[in-house]
């Protein structure tokens, strides 16, 4: 019988000498719900897993819904399949989407890597190349608020912030985390780079379309970690208080209410644009 070599998350048996187990669960890290822009470990997604002694490496991940989407689904599943396959160490991975309505043909299409299209037949309609661009952006949006919004509340008005460079910012990780999307983009992201940029071009946003850009910011910005909430709390009435493989609890995030949105100038100016 082949033996399983497991750990606790993040942790092996010796801290400076990380087991393969370890080096599995790091590379699951780097691994995101596209639409949240969260990684799967943080999330709970990660149900299980293990390393047999000749480096098979089975992973199994769990998602809030039976019905979530599978295009979101395969994403995910595809892009673990591959960073758990690069870990030094892992002869194969074997990754397993447990309790979906579409895990058949998710876990066999990712494992012969069909691809979205050889997955899903004439069910889909392009691969999710343009899909996972779209949340990008977002999660581009999203990162601006949470690095503009400190500067906002701190006084700074939207023309000051349009004269800000990356550079300019003080360094922490949501900084880097949006270096780190608008890089993934191709969008700018060394320290000359503006720090308010347009999410499709990587023009500087103009004048006139600040405030708005702004509002767009913070909306976006809400609605993902709204939904995040969300998802953790559905997965909760689903699997209960089992935690997955490197969860992080969740402690409330940084939900804001409607009634603070709708008194915030930049939202209420972004609305009114849309009107």
């Amino acid at each position: 019988m082949t033996s399983l070599a497991t750990a606790p998350a993040g942790r092996g048996a010796d801290p400076g000498r990380p087991s393969v187990v370890d080096r599995v669960l790091a590379a699951l890290d780097t691994v995101r719900d596209p639409e949240l822009d969260e990684p799967v470990t943080a999330l709970g997604f990660v149900a299980s897993a293990a390393v047999s002694g000749d480096g098979i490496a089975t992973v199994h991940l769990r998602l809030p819904t039976y019905f979530c989407a599978p295009n979101f689904a395969f994403l995910m599943v595809a892009d673990a399949f591959d960073a758990v396959s690069a870990v030094p160490g892992v002869t194969r991975a074997d990754v397993v989407l447990d309790d979906h309505f579409a895990a058949a043909e998710i876990n066999g299409g990712v494992a012969a890597r069909a691809g979205f299209v050889g997955s899903f037949g004439d069910q889909a309609a392009a691969e999710l190349d343009d899909l996972r661009a779209d949340f990008l952006r977002k999660a581009v949006l999203a990162g601006t608020d949470r690095v503009a919004r400190p500067l906002l509340t701190a006084g700074r008005s939207s023309a000051e912030l349009a004269a800000l460079t990356l550079g300019d910012l003080p360094a922490g990780p949501e900084l880097d985390r949006l270096r780190a999307r608008r890089a993934e983009l191709g969008l700018p992201a060394g320290d000359a780079a503006p720090l308010l940029v347009d999410v499709t071009t990587g023009a500087p946003v103009q004048p006139d379309a600040l405030v708005r850009h702004l509002g767009r910011a913070r909306l976006t910005r809400v609605s993902l970690e709204a939904n995040g909430g969300v998802c953790r709390g559905m997965l909760r009435g689903r699997y209960g208080d089992s935690p997955g493989r490197g969860e992080v609890p969740d402690e409330g995030g940084t939900f804001i209410p409607l009634a603070v949105l709708t008194a915030d100038p930049s939202v209420n100016a972004d609305r009114e644009t849309d009107r």
